[in-house]
């Protein structure tokens, strides 16, 4: 077998995979940036005005250049005849479609995996949906719907007051699993030679998620406490607030790493004390335990504790800020951010740093090929390479069927 092609010495194990997405928001874009990642060549299609994400404000103004990165797009109007022709010649092109719509639009357009593999035996078919097929299919679903139906706002929460999880966990997530089931799909493909459908939802992620807890009351018939409230398995895992005010998580989770925090701290008293001998002596000591901890550890500076506890080989962190990790040093000595040019909102042009995926492939990390594409930026490119000569797309850019 050859090696895979590299770009700069980077694997690309999916370069010559073609993957043409139908998707907007977070789910169905992070979905197409794993394989983008990869290598393969992702075409991003959006609608004639260009996909909404890019003008989000707020908590979404990071949406598109998080998840778009390493694509091409073309603007296309499924609701022309025209368009949605384009788009169906485009897809028959395609190793892999993806699409994040509500169930029955691809259906619409002569787009969905019934119409599409007809003609293309071999096309692999990626449904990002909110629900898998059954009752509550026909349901809107959000990241923050799914997280309250399905548990984790409510294991986030203090009891009664249930939160979503601080980021798009289940949008996220369900992409990445969606590429998951891409790859294996791919794989199969090559040994029978026929493509497939496969599915990802936001709800059976999430549950995938509050699965552990699920089976914690299956087994034991109690109950799992929201995490604020939840019993600790561990005596020492906890955010202390230490001296002027800072706070910092730190953590014993054995015998003998609590006998290295008492050794680390000259807390000699409780090392020897008969109360707090094994870990489970100082989970039921809890309630006396940790305000007594808590109260010694005033004397020391966050800094000093970190010291302390990552020179004694014992679990910690400080607590963090997002916006403070782009100045993270051990992201900035692994290669954990990269440069894209922004193409939207009024820093458009611009250099930011962005996240890459957590993985490395022969040592490397996987980088930025292409930055966050222009809306509609490789139309003209995309068309002429699957056979449209210049006329024809001239014809369907004046009467905006693609843009």
């Amino acid at each position: 077998m050859s090696e895979p092609p590299t770009r700069s010495g980077v694997p690309q194990p999916l370069a010559g995979l073609k993957v043409v997405e139908f998707t907007h928001m977070v789910m169905g874009p992070t979905c197409g940036m794993v394989l983008a990642d990869l290598g393969a060549e992702v075409i991003k299609v959006e609608p004639i005005d260009g996909d909404r994400t890019r003008t989000l404000l707020g908590a979404g103004i990071g949406f598109f250049p998080m998840f778009n990165r390493n694509k091409k797009s073309i603007r296309i109007d499924l609701h022309q005849s025209a368009g949605a022709a384009v788009a169906r010649r485009l897809a028959a092109s395609a190793d892999v479609v993806a699409e994040n719509f509500k169930p029955g639009t691809m259906a619409k357009y002569g787009l969905d995996y019934a119409a599409l593999a007809e003609h293309s035996p071999r096309l692999i078919y990626a449904s990002l949906k909110g629900f898998l097929p059954g009752p509550y299919d026909h349901r809107t679903a959000l990241d923050e719907v799914v997280q309250m139906m399905g548990g984790l706002a409510y294991m986030t929460g203090r009891p009664g007051d249930p939160l979503r999880a601080g980021s798009s966990v289940n949008d996220i997530m369900g992409g990445m699993f969606g590429a998951i089931a891409i790859l294996g799909a791919l794989i199969q493909r090559g040994i029978s030679g026929r493509g497939m459908e496969v599915q990802s939802a936001l709800f059976e992620n999430n549950i995938f998620l509050v699965g552990q807890h699920m089976l914690q009351y299956a087994i034991s018939g109690v109950p799992a406490a929201p995490m604020p409230a939840r019993i600790s398995p561990w005596a020492i895992y906890d955010v202390f607030t230490v001296k002027d005010g800072e706070q910092i998580f730190l953590a014993a989770v054995s015998d003998a790493q609590w006998k290295t925090f008492c050794d680390t701290l000259g807390f000699a008293d409780l090392a020897v004390d008969p109360a707090l001998k094994s870990n489970n002596d100082r989970v039921r000591a809890r309630s006396t335990m940790l305000p007594e901890i808590a109260r010694r550890l005033q004397a020391y500076s966050a800094a000093e504790l970190a010291r302390r506890f990552e020179a004694a080989g014992l679990p910690f962190a400080p607590i963090m800020r997002p916006e403070q990790l782009l100045d993270d040093p051990h992201l900035a000595a692994t290669g954990g951010l990269a440069d894209v040019t922004l193409t939207d909102g009024a820093r458009a042009g611009q250099t930011v740093k962005t996240t890459l995926f957590p993985i490395t492939l022969d040592d490397q990390r996987l980088g930025v090929r292409l930055n966050p594409p222009r809306s509609g930026e490789h139309t003209r490119e995309v068309l002429a390479a699957i056979g449209l000569a210049e006329r024809e797309i001239d014809a369907l850019v004046e009467q905006r069927a693609v843009a």
